[in-house]
């Protein structure tokens, strides 16, 4: 196995080797670069990553309440009400009334849907760049242990003992 291969890889006989380094750092670290070739390609389309995650949210979730897209893309509702204004502005999404006095929705817009399949072709080239790059099996791998991962944080938290 070469130098980026992963513990959880191992056959269960395997010694286990106890990780090394913060994970939180480590996660941050992939994140931002991923984040940055996602960018980099998808700026093509005039919208930036985030951008075209909550448009594309947005179509599938829509009309959507505020707090029902902020739950389902696990975002503060302040960082999606900032997300939120440069769609709007640039037409791409409107916040209407909701089903009373109190409630909003939000919903993607003709020219909206239009720029998300725009920014959708670029999506697709960097997802498969970095498919090519990484390996679609190691891809898949990391899909599958991120799913697991995110599955297992969404559970109630066990009481902590002290460390």
């Amino acid at each position: 196995m070469d130098d980026c291969s992963y513990n959880y890889l191992m056959p269960a006989a395997a010694t286990v080797v106890a990780p090394k380094g913060c994970t939180s750092f480590k996660l941050r670290q992939l994140t931002r670069r991923v984040s940055q070739h996602y960018d980099r390609v998808v700026a093509a389309s005039g919208l930036k990553t985030t951008q075209y995650s909550l448009l594309s949210q947005i179509e599938h979730l829509g009309p959507v309440r505020p707090s029902d897209l902020s739950a389902a893309m696990a975002m503060e509702a302040s960082t999606l009400t900032r997300n939120l204004q440069p769609l709007v502005a640039n037409g791409w999404a409107e916040i209407g009334p909701g089903e009373d006095g109190r409630s909003r929705l939000v919903v993607i817009t003709a020219r909206g849907r239009a720029k998300r399949l725009e920014a959708q072709r670029e999506w697709k080239r960097a997802q498969l760049a970095l498919n090519e790059r990484l390996g679609a099996g190691r891809v898949a791998e990391l899909h599958a242990l991120l799913d697991d991962c995110l599955a297992t944080l969404s559970e109630p938290e066990p009481e902590m003992s002290d460390v």
